[in-house]
């Protein structure tokens, strides 16, 4: 059974960024578009409201503007959209409970280069059974793909190969439900798919005072110290058994998997530099304070250009 995409406006240039990649992602899996706008009314007129219309006037309007501009670039899309006067959170994430995604814009760039997500797409990603994909303000159709050679006309881009999909994975641990989103975006954009996972291998011993060592004159770098380069390889081929199902499943699919020496965040935010997806991962426990997102993920959250899925998992 094919569930619509929901996606989430408020009105914001990011909004709208995220109204347009949920569509193009809609028309890729063959279903439809729910646009919804939740808004909360105020006991006395909002600021932003013109005097000569209701504060439920505005909100509407503004749904409106963001269907019309979503339906004008994909006019064969089956849209519907809804105006919702509750809590955002919650109804949010009732309204997107049997979707295939829940889509949402950040907030923009900060002075890091990445998203800085408010409290709403924070809570959001954090509580939402269904994967949740961010897109930040100015992302648009033509940033999925390659650069276009000189030439190419606009309307050609779409023909240009699609940016590869970078996928963090922890293969102590690897998660069918992600594993699974991650190569599904990369067929249905026929593109490659990059497997990152981050290790920590032993610390290099501290150098013992001595006379120079010929190795340590000569030119070349040093030999890797036999734990550091036995944990490598044992990654190396746990990634390789892991990916291997994934491989026969979707054939199709060209597949790189690579296991990166360092910090987890910093690893996936160099891999996903020049991707159109990248693809993590969130475990659904529940703390005092609510769900979280996790480090790794919350660092993709706010320094990642491209979209992010964010894909729940035990």
């Amino acid at each position: 059974m094919f569930h619509d995409i929901v996606v989430g406006v408020d009105g914001s240039a990011e909004g709208l960024a995220a109204a347009h990649w949920a569509a193009r992602e809609a028309q890729r899996r063959g279903t439809g578009l729910s646009v919804i706008h939740v808004w909360r009314h105020h006991p006395h007129p909002a600021p932003y409201v013109p005097i000569d219309s209701t504060e439920r006037d505005w909100h509407e309007q503004l749904l409106h503007e963001a269907v019309r501009s979503v339906s004008s670039a994909h006019p064969n899309l089956r849209i519907t959209d809804r105006l919702l006067c509750d809590a955002t959170v919650a109804t949010l994430l009732k309204t997107a409970a049997d979707a295939d995604l829940l889509v949402l814009g950040s907030r923009g760039l900060g002075a890091l280069g990445g998203f800085l997500t408010g409290s709403v797409s924070q809570r959001l990603v954090g509580r939402s059974p269904r994967p949740v994909v961010l897109v930040r303000a100015g992302r648009s159709a033509a940033d999925e793909h390659l650069p276009a050679t000189d030439g190419v006309a606009p309307e050609e881009i779409p023909q240009t190969p699609c940016r590869q999909v970078v996928l963090g994975l922890q293969t102590d641990c690897p998660c069918d439900e992600l594993i699974d989103f991650a190569f599904d975006a990369a067929r249905r954009r026929d593109t490659g798919l990059r497997v990152v996972h981050a290790l920590r291998t032993p610390l290099r011993p501290a150098p013992v005072p001595s006379m120079p060592l010929v190795s340590e004159v000569s030119e070349g770098p040093p030999p890797v110290p036999r734990p550091q380069a036995q944990a490598l390889a044992d990654a190396e081929r746990t990634l390789t058994a892991v990916l291997r199902p994934w491989r026969q499943k979707y054939p199709t699919v060209p597949v790189s998997g690579t296991v990166v020496e360092g910090r987890a965040t910093a690893v996936l935010v160099e891999a996903a530099q020049d991707a159109g997806l990248l693809v993590v991962g969130r475990r659904g426990i529940e703390h005092q304070a609510g769900a979280h997102t996790g480090p790794v993920t919350h660092a993709a959250l706010h320094h990642v250009g491209c979209p992010v899925a964010v894909v729940p998992h035990d």
